[in-house]
């Protein structure tokens, strides 16, 4: 079959797979799927709050054994090492849902734990969990004083100086560290097995004195914190635990969710129990309902979702079907573009806090996130709605200007956009013994400085503006020596490089220039012997290995559309990688791959999109046949 013929046949056929998917309100929507320890917390919340459905536990369980690898251990991600917090919280899940020590799976997890340093090398969030319920004492655990939350908006360490993602686990947890509640598992289903004489000392140690370091500082307050907070005399405790326990209720959406995520839905309804809600209460009860719907129940079993991406996985679809020569005003669109419409944020969120003179508009992420739109899914769904002809032009042109003036109003001192907030670039809050998973800020990052780049150039900002010319020079000073870019918010330099690139291109950036010719040979130089590309997690530990991995769909779609942004259309790297896509796509249109390709914390948390194998291939399909217009 000629080429031109296979990549004709092989557009429609996704296109066809991607609109057999629309759900009948007109979005998109596929598992996130994550490691393991997102569906173990929710064993320990239900035996935390005693609302323990047999069932369901049985099903948690059943998909966390699903999971387990040979070597007895969990992943991170696909084809990762072991992970010690996944494989700890997995192990402890299953205890308390009656597994017994000598069952084989249990004794090759031990085994993994205590080849992977065991539960010595845990993390802050493992360990709190652990001391909730009963397996290690407090005081191995940093100190999160409530009175946090008094700190006024001018001073450095407040609230508002975390990332929305932080701060929403960051209060609840204050709250319930306030309680120390000790949760006793019965008889033979606590995890002592676990510990050994290297687990003597828990609790993080600093490795010189204490200003030798900001770590070593801040490891030494923690110690002056939870001495000083053994004083019965707190004057400000009251006080601090009111404005908190306010302020989690002030940030429970109407139909129950928390921010968003697990980890504030989590800690938020702990603080409920352990404040004594009743289960009666409709706060609690929506709360619950919210938990239900980041569950998905296949293969037997059960697994609690870290989040939700309807309009993230709506915009993007939307987007590849417009590439592929789909009418703008076809059904499926339109349908798509009148639910996103109606689903954009009205009300003020966190980012007013910074940002006080800006008008609420934008999107988030999830379904419920009235609080926290975001910048990257904001500005993906202009470029949708600039392309969508709908029957009533004059709302969505109303409803894009509204987001328009609130995503101009998130742009950052340095030039760049963030993704909820602006400005929030302390490090040193990096340093604080809590934030051992390093992701307590929200920095401005190339790629979605580059998504907005994608977006003002498409509907016509021109160069001359002056937060373009801003926002050009951030991109252009965040390229790494190789000619690459990191990526945040998808595994790692493959995906930052995309999102760069296009977004000069879309500005009308000469291409031929010579930092964008190291990007062009970066991207030649990491394709691999099958035409595609690909991007271990490790990379972001390692950047040595940028760059490196096996070839995946999505990862492959990024590398040519990058290049496609940098005019080399007519490169043989891009030929081979467009016939990777075509031998890799499935009978019906779709992809598959097993990695996780997008990155929710560097180094310590990735996601697995399950729409990402399927639209951005179609996406850089139609480009690729688009530059032979």
């Amino acid at each position: 079959m000629e080429f031109d013929t296979r990549l004709d046949d092989a557009i429609r056929k996704s296109r066809d797979y991607l609109l057999s998917r629309q759900v009948e309100d007109g979005y998109w929507i596929d598992e996130l799927e994550v490691n393991m320890t997102i569906t173990a917390e929710l064993i320990f919340f239900m035996h935390l709050t005693g609302t323990v459905d047999l069932e369901k536990q049985e099903k948690l369980a059943q998909h966390l054994l699903n999971k387990q690898r040979e070597d007895g251990s969990w992943p991170l991600y696909f084809g990762g090492p072991c992970e010690i917090n996944s494989t700890v919280e997995s192990y402890t899940a299953l205890k308390l849902a009656g597994f017994p020590a000598d069952r084989p799976e249990m004794m090759r997890a031990r085994e993994a734990i205590f080849a992977n340093g065991g539960i010595k090398k845990t993390r802050v969030f493992t360990k709190i969990f652990l001391a909730m319920l009963g397996q290690v004492s407090w005081e191995v655990c940093p100190a999160v004083p409530a009175e946090i939350i008094l700190f006024a908006d001018w001073f450095p360490f407040n609230i508002y100086e975390m990332s929305s993602w932080s701060r929403g686990t960051v209060v609840p947890l204050s709250v319930v560290i306030s309680h120390k509640p000790v949760f006793h598992p019965p008889e033979g289903r606590g995890i002592k097995e676990l510990f050994t004489d290297d687990d003597s000392e828990l609790a993080i140690q600093p490795d010189g004195s204490m200003f030798s370091s900001w770590r070593n500082f801040f490891i030494y307050l923690d110690r002056f914190i939870k001495f000083v907070g053994k004083s019965s005399w707190k004057p400000f405790r009251k006080m601090a635990l009111k404005k908190a326990n306010q302020w989690i209720v002030d940030h429970q959406e109407e139909q129950g969710d928390f921010a968003g995520i697990q980890p504030s839905m989590i800690n938020s309804m702990l603080v409920y129990h352990y404040n004594g809600m009743s289960k009666d209460d409709p706060k609690w009860v929506k709360g619950l309902e919210a938990i239900e719907r980041f569950l998905i129940h296949k293969d037997g079993g059960t697994l609690m979702q870290a989040c939700v991406s309807p309009l993230w996985d709506t915009a993007i679809c939307a987007n590849a079907l417009c590439d592929s020569g789909m009418p703008t005003d076809h059904p499926a669109l339109v349908k798509a573009g009148e639910w996103i419409l109606k689903k954009q944020v009205t009300g003020k969120g966190d980012w007013i806090v910074k940002n006080p003179h800006a008008t609420p508009g934008g999107w988030a992420f999830e379904f419920y996130n009235e609080l926290y739109p975001d910048c990257d899914d904001t500005a993906e769904i202009l470029i949708f709605l600039d392309r969508l002809n709908l029957p009533d032009q004059s709302y969505k042109l109303k409803e894009t200007e509204r987001a328009m003036s609130w995503l101009l109003s998130m742009q950052c001192k340095n030039g760049g956009w963030a993704a909820f907030d602006i400005d929030n670039d302390k490090e040193l809050l990096n340093k604080v013994p809590f934030a051992d998973h390093g992701a307590m800020l929200d920095p401005p990052t190339a790629d979605v400085s580059g998504r907005v780049l994608w977006m003002l150039g498409r509907i016509g900002f021109k160069k001359e503006n002056p937060q373009v010319r801003r926002l050009v020079d951030f991109i252009k000073n965040e390229q790494e020596s190789d000619g690459s870019w990191w990526g945040r918010w998808g595994v790692n330099y493959i995906y930052g490089s995309w999102l760069a690139l296009t977004g000069l291109k879309s500005i009308g950036e000469d291409m031929s220039q010579p930092f964008v010719r190291r990007a062009m040979k970066w991207y030649e130089d990491h394709q691999n012997e099958d035409g595609g590309w690909g991007e271990t997690c490790e990379s972001y530990k390692d950047p040595s290995l940028r760059g490196k991995g096996e070839s995946t769909a999505s990862q492959t779609a990024w590398a040519v559309m990058g290049m496609l942004a940098g005019g080399e259309a007519e490169n043989p790297a891009v030929k081979r990688g467009i016939e990777y896509l075509l031998s890799q796509q499935k009978e019906y249109g779709s992809w598959y791959e097993d990695e996780f390709t997008g990155t929710g914390f560097p180094i310590h948390f990735f996601i697995k999109y399950h729409m990402y194998q399927q639209f951005f291939p179609l996406m850089a399909l139609s480009r690729y046949r688009l530059s032979f217009a």
